[in-house]
């Protein structure tokens, strides 16, 4: 699905926790994540933890959209 949104001109950032299988299919911007069942975060810190965590993955999406690319990127900082 990645592949056909950027395909109709749109920018997409894949936000994954396994990256070889992003890779695979083909994803062009790949943000990893923290863990399968819980790829955006970790319930067991704090909420402020919580709250940091999430901040700094949404920022690296957001960079990740920004930025041009003319192959597959992992965005890992």
């Amino acid at each position: 699905m990645v592949k056909e949104i950027e395909r109709a001109g749109i920018p997409v950032v894949h936000m994954c926790t396994i990256v070889p299988i992003s890779l695979t299919v083909g994803a062009n911007r790949i943000v990893p994540t923290i863990a399968i069942p819980h790829p955006l975060g970790n319930p067991s810190l704090s909420l402020e933890e919580e709250r940091d965590i999430r901040r700094k993955l949404l920022t690296r999406a957001l960079k990740a959209l920004e930025t041009e690319v003319t192959e597959q990127t992992v965005f890992e900082k």
